[in-house]
């Protein structure tokens, strides 16, 4: 059924209320993921299918919440990574950071922290640790010293960079994909908080266990012998790559002038990229390489997406997202203040507990819906700042946060280092809160 201008009207089966059955539905989506008994992208893909199959959205509307610059975004950059990364420049940075401190483990703590947190800021925070933990273990490794405070170090580096641009950390690329937040806006915002906390987080990091930290003096040795330019496997693909990363960098800081969406740009660096990698090769050459570098792409996080839009789309139609926004305004007393910190608190709290995607992609139409009692649009930015930042951040504080911390959780698994949970728990979420104190002075005295 559809009502004015083409939206769909929810008509669900046996008559059914659609504001209840679709919050049934978000909220048994939410429920299995959290139990981590099946596979994400799979609990979402089944929860938007039963939206569309019991009314609350027909194919149209659901292919209509998906936000497509999102998926592009995401797809384009894995791309890119995964082509860079067979250069080794990650790898050659990480050495090179660790011998610019003459091997000193307290040095290489705070280097990894200052490597994984730009690294993040760049590319994204899931990518950023795939690449720089596995050389943390093999470096822990010849020192003889324990990976665990650099591994807890770089998921915290990897969470705070992130937050600091579009593209560092999953739930900043679908606000700014909703609200038309540009490269440059996420930056200028949220640059200066990111830099703090990150420089008090470190601090904390070194009086913990920094300073605690000794290695032998051949063992240090060893890894000053590391040559960092053996890191580096293709030298033509590495500056095909700068190249490229370069151009598409520089795209998203002028986005905004050349009217381009960063989907577009992403994904035309990655397929310029991939043009340059195939050049000279042959067609059966071309074809493995392509196969190879699409096999790469995390498709399990891009259909994770895809069905959680269309979900929490079906949720937005039925009407319940409105109903919500109308509840928390009455609670603050429509106060922008009172409303900007809750939700810097509530983001913060929650994100800890569920994944941040989920809750952000059910926050984007609360917020929007929020429009009309705060004058209009341009009066929500202290909002999406303070959902951002909650969001990013209290990501650190449980090990199921967010994506980095559960990728880190896994290399140290299978490395037989584990991160377990409720030690990191006590650990990290008092410090999870720190940041999101300071965060909260920062929000008050540049927005409010």
């Amino acid at each position: 059924m559809h009502g004015a201008g083409g939206d769909w009207v929810p008509a669900v089966i046996f008559g059914l209320d659609p504001m209840w059955f679709a919050s049934l539905v978000l909220i048994a989506t939410y429920a299995v993921i959290m139990t981590e008994k099946v596979n994400r992208a799979i609990v979402a893909l089944l929860g938007a299918g039963v939206m569309i199959l019991t009314g609350v959205l027909n194919q149209a509307a659901a292919v209509r919440g998906v936000d497509f610059n999102t998926i592009a975004l995401l797809t384009g950059m894995m791309i890119i990574v995964a082509i860079t990364r067979k250069s080794g420049v990650f790898q050659y940075v990480a050495i090179w950071s660790a011998k610019k401190v003459q091997a000193n483990p307290a040095g290489i703590l705070l280097m990894l922290q200052i490597v994984t947190a730009l690294f993040s800021a760049l590319l994204d925070n899931v990518t950023t640790v795939l690449l720089i933990v596995p050389v943390t273990l093999v470096i822990t490794e010849e020192l003889r010293v324990k990976p665990y405070p650099f591994l807890v170090a770089e998921i915290f580096a990897s969470n705070i960079g992130g937050t600091s641009t579009l593209i560092g950390d999953p739930p900043n690329i679908i606000i700014g994909s909703a609200t038309g937040l540009t490269f440059n806006d996420f930056v200028f915002n949220l640059g200066p908080v990111v830099v703090v906390i990150m420089i008090v987080t470190a601090a904390l990091f070194h009086v913990m266990w920094g300073r605690k930290m000794t290695a032998a003096a051949a063992d240090r040795e060893r890894v000053m012998n590391f040559n960092e330019n053996e890191a580096i496997t293709d030298v033509r693909l590495l500056k095909q790559a700068m190249f490229v990363l370069t151009l598409v960098i520089g795209g998203f800081v002028s986005a905004h002038a050349l009217h381009l969406e960063p989907g577009t740009i992403a994904m035309f660096g990655a397929a310029l990229l991939m043009l340059l990698h195939n050049m000279g090769s042959s067609a059966e050459e071309q074809s493995h390489q392509v196969h190879h570098t699409f096999g790469e792409v995390e498709w399990v996080t891009i259909f994770f997406f895809v069905g959680l839009f269309m979900v929490v789309y079906g949720v937005e139609q039925a009407g319940v997202l409105r109903l919500l926004a109308e509840k928390l305004v009455s609670l603050t007393g429509g106060d922008l203040t009172v409303t900007v910190l809750a939700i810097l608190w509530a983001s913060a709290i929650l994100s800890a507990v569920v994944d941040n995607i989920p809750f952000v992609a059910t926050m984007i139409p609360l917020i929007k819906s929020m429009g009309g009692t705060f004058g209009g649009a341009e009066n929500l930015m202290p909002l999406w700042w303070a959902l951002s930042l909650g969001a990013c951040l209290g990501g650190n504080g449980t090990l199921i946060g967010a994506s980095a911390n559960l990728t880190v959780a896994g290399f140290a698994e299978r490395a037989g280092h584990p991160i377990r949970f409720v030690p990191y728990l006590l650990l990290a979420f008092p410090i999870m809160l720190l940041s999101i104190a300071i965060s909260t002075v920062y929000v008050y005295w540049r927005f409010l």
